[in-house]
């Protein structure tokens, strides 16, 4: 038997899952700074900045220096897709749960509770995509606290949302996902959902090579894909 239920979203759910939906963003951002430093163009950079330094100034340790500063001056920026991308859930969908996700057709909001806390989260709504409406719905705002994943939590939730895209005769299940949440994609995969576009976030995201991947999954019987 499994150690914890699925149940749709209620008020008293409200502090628990914005707090995990936070959480869960913001880890990734360390994966992130990884990301973007192993990139060839990040290192092509930080190895200009040193051989520049170093011509103009003459001494390599300065070159070092300012290695070391540009280093630290990025993950800040980095951190910064995390938060920001946090603080317009917050403010946004994830303001009023119940009137984004309850009082709106096509729409659910699920939890996972283990030991009576909330320990996972998911969300579905028509797909933002306009060439998408009436075909897909999108899956959003998946999370599970990391204390319980391996259970079969995020699978458990996925199926939820899946079930109910083709209960309402969807043809597919739209989401999104960031490049760095290798584990969120392996699930999402490992559910039918295939890749079938990637877009960087904004200039600064093209610019440091911070990719968002789009996944579809179509369902059998449904409306036929666009």
């Amino acid at each position: 038997m499994a150690s914890y239920r699925i149940r749709q979203y209620r008020e008293q759910d409200y502090d628990a899952v914005r707090t995990l939906f936070a959480r869960g963003i913001l880890e990734h951002a360390p994966a992130g700074y990884r990301h973007i430093l192993r990139s060839a163009r990040a290192q092509l950079g930080l190895l200009v900045l040193f051989a520049a330094v170093r011509a103009a100034a003459g001494y390599w340790v300065l070159g070092l220096a300012a290695v070391a500063l540009a280093l630290a001056a990025t993950w800040p920026v980095v951190r910064s897709f995390s938060t920001s991308y946090v603080q317009e859930a917050l403010c946004t969908d994830l303001c009023d749960i119940s009137t984004s996700y309850l009082r709106v057709p096509d729409s659910c909001f699920w939890v996972a509770e283990a030991g009576g806390s909330v320990v996972g989260m998911v969300a579905v709504a028509p797909a933002q995509d306009p060439a998408e409406r009436g075909v897909a719905l999108e899956l959003k705002r998946m999370s599970v606290s990391k204390d319980y994943r391996g259970r079969g939590i995020s699978k458990a939730l996925c199926g939820e949302v899946l079930r109910f895209a083709r209960a309402r005769g969807y043809g597919a299940v739209v989401l999104s996902t960031s490049m760095v949440q290798v584990a969120a994609q392996r699930l999402y995969e490992g559910q039918g959902f295939k890749k079938v576009g990637t877009f960087s976030p904004s200039l600064l995201g093209s610019l440091l090579c911070f990719q968002i991947f789009h996944y579809r999954c179509d369902l059998p019987g449904g409306t036929a894909a666009p």
